[in-house]
């Protein structure tokens, strides 16, 4: 009997043996996570702003030398739909 009760504490030691080992992979694996979220968020923060810091850049370059670019878009456009008609036109015959 007692043979048996060492047995059942020698198979509890080793599953406790292996859960501690677990755990302490799980904890390696959580701080592994936390380190590269933190990365990642210092990452994000820095592209945040340059991309700030572009758009105030660019805003201030609008208002010195001011903006066509609605121009260009509204000719490219017309542009665009003049080549599609005349596709069309060659194609259709």
């Amino acid at each position: 009997m007692h043979a048996d009760f060492d047995d059942e504490i020698t198979g509890l030691r080793s599953q406790v043996k292996q859960l501690r080992n677990v755990a302490q992979e799980i904890s390696t694996e959580a701080k592994f996570q936390r380190d590269f979220l933190d990365q990642l968020q210092m990452t994000m923060i820095k592209a945040q702003a340059g991309v700030k810091n572009n758009i105030r850049k660019l805003n201030k370059n609008i208002i010195k030398y001011g903006s066509n670019h609605i121009v260009h878009v509204v000719l490219f456009a017309i542009l665009l739909f003049f080549v599609v008609y005349m596709l069309s036109k060659i194609f259709k015959r």
